[in-house]
């Protein structure tokens, strides 16, 4: 039988017609926007700088009304096309305060705001996957920044996924009734239930957007590190990642459930505390207050979020868990900054008047540990010395401390230093400040804050932040961070390699000599004395610290 040219043409294109109503997403002309049936439901997207990004996608139910403090529920699926063109709303946080250089435009809140957004280069082949925890003190902060904009990692050929979660008092508050409601008998930890119930919605739907669930990375910065520690631990989490990139994270003592301990009341009793500051007598009484009146109250009473060591969600204290090796095993890319607590002076104390008060101080605390303490933060240059001592005690140990540990289990560790700063914002006092490596390992020079130091638009700084992004896309795609024509970044090891992100990437090893072995000691004191916390109270506002024993030397 012979076909004719004009039938033929039909076939093929009644063919084609039929393969991409099929296809997971499809593009129905040039200018149109892209469309992804998902095991969640149909989306249509919008195209950034040249790759696809769908928007505003609920994880999870809305968690309000007798939803307020309680494990995430699924989301149900949705009907028709649902439009991901927009982000979703932020979570309800404290009405901000006076403006820094952190501040600028989050959009509007809302208590329903169990969203994440999706950037992809193509929804066809399975690209290794990152899922971003935003920072902000487990306070502030949403999924939609423009910092963590996702186009240049899409482009990079790696899917990059934003979240938000409960934040504050709606996030992590404890409380005895609530465990009462618990088939578990636990309360709190519900923002980090959240951040577990994406990855589990990364896992069912990802592939659609052409990622591959078996290759996730989770990363994230200051807060959004702490999560990614919490997760490593966390039973429940197990399984939903593959990788982890710990940006400036803090291993500080975490408070337990029901019990005092390291100097910090316990979870539930920090609830009750709050509710009875509150004027709010039962549970149904909290649920019905107005979210941001609610927020506002519980921050202002002074709650502080962070995880309760309940036994199901986190099991133990962060540094435990870590020291019996019972962590995820995941390859990790850690590191902080230079200048962390340069724009974070709120956390060091003030400077004494004089070197001799200085020195006077840090013997009283520190004892036999004193003179090691005073080789790293001599007297001869106050003011840095007592930053320095914050930056460590949290962030540089901390990062140290996660490289060791996960090389420990076997798994590949790279650690970094970025060291790198620019006229504006040398000027300002703040080289190389928290969070200031974000607008570079993400491309977002041109998308800082209002407040944040302009970067100069040279070709100096987009190199550098090309191997940022580099670096930290290949290690989502194989666990090992390379860059082309950059220096070769060693797995942390017996000589302590690092990467130092000055005005380039230089490959170093034996970073700051004794400062992780004097922290080590004094946390270790700290815990074994069991009422003493070990997180910003260091230095000129540390405890008296013990003497050795065999256990902590």
């Amino acid at each position: 039988m012979t076909i004719s040219p004009t039938i033929f043409r039909a076939l093929a294109s009644a063919a084609f017609l039929l393969v991409a109503a099929l296809s997971p997403a499809r593009l129905l002309a040039a200018d149109a926007r892209p469309v992804v049936a998902a095991p969640a439901g149909t989306v249509e997207g919008v195209t950034d700088a040249g790759t696809l990004a769908f928007k505003g996608l609920p994880y999870a139910a809305p968690p309000v009304g007798a939803g307020r403090w309680r494990a995430p529920a699924p989301a149900a699926r949705w009907d028709g096309v649902r439009d991901a063109s927009q982000f979703g709303p932020a979570c309800v946080q404290p009405t901000p305060g006076p403006p820094s250089v952190y501040s600028g435009e989050i959009g509007p809140t809302s208590e329903d705001c169990l969203t994440l957004n999706v950037w992809t280069p193509s929804t066809k082949g399975k690209a290794p996957v990152i899922v971003w925890i935003h920072g902000g003190s487990l306070t502030a902060g949403s999924g939609r920044s423009e910092l963590q904009n996702g186009a240049r990692y899409a482009a990079s050929g790696v899917v990059l996924v934003t979240i938000n979660y409960r934040l504050g008092v709606l996030g992590y508050m404890a409380h005895p009734e609530l465990g009462k409601e618990s088939p578990d008998g636990v309360s709190g930890n519900y923002g980090l239930l959240d951040q577990i119930a994406a990855l589990k919605w990364v896992q069912r739907n990802i592939a659609a957007f052409g990622g591959d669930p078996a290759n996730v990375t989770i990363a994230g910065e200051s807060a959004g590190a702490l999560s990614v520690m919490y997760l490593m631990v966390s039973p429940p989490a197990r399984g939903l990642f593959a990788k982890a990139i710990a940006q400036s994270a803090y291993m500080i003592s975490t408070p337990e459930l029901k019990t005092a301990r390291y100097g910090a009341p316990s979870g539930e009793a920090a609830g009750t505390y709050v509710a009875g500051v509150l004027h709010a007598p039962s549970l149904e009484t909290l649920r019905a207050m107005d979210p941001q009146v609610l927020t506002d109250k519980a921050a202002q009473a002074g709650f502080l979020p962070f995880g309760v060591v309940d036994g199901v969600v986190l099991t133990r204290q962060l540094i435990e868990t870590f020291d019996r090796g019972e962590q995820a095993r995941a390859p990790i890319l850690v590191g902080f900054n230079s200048g962390e607590i340069r724009s974070l002076r709120f956390l060091a104390p003030p400077a004494p008047k004089t070197a001799a008060d200085y020195e006077k101080v840090i013997r009283e605390r520190y004892g036999d540990l004193a003179d090691d303490f005073l080789k790293l933060y001599p007297a001869s240059n106050l003011e840095e010395s007592v930053l320095a001592t914050t930056r460590d005690a949290l962030y540089g140990w901390t990062s140290e401390r996660l490289a060791r540990s996960q090389a420990k289990v076997g798994q590949p560790s790279f650690l970094y230093l970025f060291d790198h700063g620019y006229p504006s914002m040398d000027q300002a006092g703040l080289h190389a400040f928290h969070a200031s490596e974000i607008p570079y390992m993400f491309g977002t020079l041109d998308r800082t804050p209002p407040r944040w130091p302009k970067a100069p638009a040279t070709a100096d700084e987009r190199r550098l932040s090309d191997a940022m992004i580099g670096y930290w896309t290949s290690f989502a795609r194989t666990g090992r961070p390379q860059a082309a024509g950059e220096a070769t970044w060693k797995p942390y090891g017996p000589d302590g390699d690092y990467m130092a992100f000055r005005d380039k990437p230089t490959s170093a090893s034996n970073l700051m000599p004794g400062m992780f072995a004097l922290h080590e000691r004094a946390v270790c004191r700290r815990k074994a004395s069991g009422d003493q916390p070990w997180n910003w109270n260091v230095g000129l506002v540390s405890p008296v610290l013990s003497g050795p024993t065999p256990a902590c030397p």
